[in-house]
């Protein structure tokens, strides 16, 4: 990795897997990383939301990035957590395969993403971090779901 220096800043960013795939988000767009927890279905809800929990007290929604990304179905298991994020005034969890690590990356390894991933589909991704062997999907949690759906939620 690059060095750094006082003209590149250090991003903290937390990574998880889905599928084979590893993805990145800024550490202060997390509110905190949990176990799976039970999730109440609810009726009429969009179809993106796999329901809500009880959080502390506080009912919050969950959202499946497996499904929200178009994966197919895996079954939960020991690793499976949920990440728990405050978009605007609302607080959402969204349930990943695996929480990695957290990774102190320079600014300048991560790049815009390619035009052909940069569509109007993926405005959630921000850019590709360049690690030694790997690239990492940097996300902007704020962009992952449409107008439509915060509108859903209450976002």
């Amino acid at each position: 990795m690059a060095t750094n220096t006082q003209d590149d800043p250090l991003l903290q960013v937390v990574t998880f897997r889905i599928g084979e795939e590893e993805f990145g988000v800024n550490i202060l767009q997390v509110q905190e990383i949990i176990r799976m927890l039970d999730i109440t279905k609810v009726p009429k809800a969009p179809e993106f939301v796999e329901g809500v929990i009880n959080l502390r007290g506080k009912v919050i929604p969950i959202i499946d990035l497996r499904k929200r990304f178009g994966l197919p179905f895996r079954e939960r298991d020991k690793t499976t957590r949920i990440i728990v994020v405050e978009l605007g005034a609302t607080v959402v969890g969204f349930i990943v395969d695996a929480v990695s690590e957290v990774l102190r990356l320079p600014a300048s390894t991560v790049e815009p993403p390619p035009p052909v991933v940069a569509g109007l589909d993926a405005e959630y991704i921000s850019g590709v971090g360049k690690l030694d062997d790997r690239l990492l999907i940097m996300l902007d949690m704020n962009r992952l779901l449409s107008r439509d759906e915060q509108r859903a939620l209450g976002v």
